[in-house]
């Protein structure tokens, strides 16, 4: 682990314990023995040989559930002693894989199912737990963060309530727009971006990508993802272009104003190779619509780099745009559920981020600085130095 000597310096909060609500369990069984191996190889390099209580475990998952009764309503169980333990609750909103009976029908667990199932687990804790932090990589109603006409403030208001049940820290990856933290001035609320990842699921799935201004550009499908195009360019010395969506503002469609045309900002991309970077991919019809303009102005190959893959329409579009030679691969991150349909495709890589948000929760656990962990730029600087 890359910070062993800030944490070797350094006083845990607490013992260390992590509550995985259904449907994150694999990520957290990945993070859970990351930690157990950075614990282990941490209590070996101390010199004065100190190993506080329940530091050094074989495993910091607690047995936690969420049981229904018939009529669907639901309860929070932990069913071992916290008292005292620093409790991280992971928790994905977006995997609609997991079922429940009402009344002998079965539901889909919707984001509202799963964020009823937080605050149940996080009833239970308070109160006995020394501290509680939340990790939603996929922040709840994250879209929904301003008000433009008679609106609700879903996410302001869910980031209210965690704060007002006891919740002292909110981590999420790459928020569709961090500023919602607002609504909780006092409150802990970090956000994480996984740029080196992409990058290194990238360099491994395209080993003759070549990264630099002759050969590569990034693309910002629109306004929205500006930031992350900037640094992701800055920190790689190529240029950038960008999309802006051109909508009708006089009809609706599906809750939204239907996009007219995307115009693209920017210099030729013609024979470079193209990496498209977003948050998240929901139905993708933008993302698609991107890509093929890439190709009608002549890039060579188009990567599709984004946080979430939702694929709320399914993926025989993306099926279409690849062997059309559209699109060459799509990166995701490993933080949301994934279909197995989704895994098998060839055009589909993850980057894999359990040992980094195992990083993430040892940091805060010692209660020091994340600024090391979130700044990716010297990882980054080392892997392109070893691709080059």
């Amino acid at each position: 682990m890359a910070n062993l000597d800030l944490l070797e310096n350094s006083i845990p909060v607490a013992p260390l314990k992590i509550a995985a609500l259904k449907g994150c369990t694999e990520m957290a069984n990945t993070v859970n023995n990351y930690l157990v191996e950075f614990r282990k190889e941490l209590v070996k390099r101390q010199a004065n040989g100190v190993n506080w209580s329940g530091y050094a475990e074989d495993s910091y998952l607690i047995d936690c559930e969420c049981p229904r009764f018939g009529s669907g309503e639901a309860k929070g169980k932990i069913n071992e002693s916290i008292r005292g333990v620093d409790l991280f609750i992971l928790v994905d909103v977006c995997n609609y894989s997991i079922t429940y009976k009402v009344c002998g029908y079965e539901n889909h667990m919707s984001p509202d199912d799963h964020y009823q199932d937080l605050k149940r687990i996080i009833a239970a804790a308070t109160g006995k737990a020394h501290r509680i932090n939340v990790i939603m990589p996929f922040l709840y109603e994250g879209r929904q963060h301003k008000r433009s006409k008679r609106e609700s403030l879903d996410c302001a208001l869910a980031l209210e309530e965690l704060m007002n049940m006891g919740v002292s820290n909110i981590i999420t990856f790459d928020a569709h727009d961090p500023r919602v933290m607002n609504a909780i001035p006092l409150g802990g609320f970090d956000n994480f971006m996984p740029t080196y990842q992409f990058l290194k699921a990238l360099i491994s799935s395209v080993p003759d990508l070549k990264l630099d201004n002759d050969h590569l550009m990034i693309i910002s499908p629109d306004e929205g993802a500006m930031s992350r195009a900037v640094y992701f360019s800055n920190i790689l010395g190529v240029d950038m272009g960008m999309f802006y969506k051109r909508r009708d503002y006089s009809t609706i469609v599906n809750g939204k104003n239907p996009i007219v045309a995307h115009e693209f900002l920017g210099d030729s991309i013609h024979g470079k190779d193209a990496i498209i970077i977003d948050d998240m991919i929901s139905s993708g019809e933008s993302m698609l619509d991107v890509a093929k303009q890439m190709k009608e102005r002549g890039a060579n190959r188009v990567f599709v780099c984004t946080t979430f893959g939702l694929f709320t329409d399914g993926l025989e579009k993306f099926d279409e745009y690849y062997q059309k030679g559209y699109i060459n691969k799509v990166i995701t991150t490993d933080l949301t559920y994934r279909t197995p349909e989704l895994l098998s495709k060839p055009w589909y890589e993850a980057a894999e981020m359990g040992k980094y948000m195992a990083s993430i929760i040892d940091t805060l656990n010692h209660d020091v600085s994340v600024e090391k962990v979130r700044s990716t730029t010297e990882k980054i600087t080392k892997l392109l130095a070893k691709h080059r």
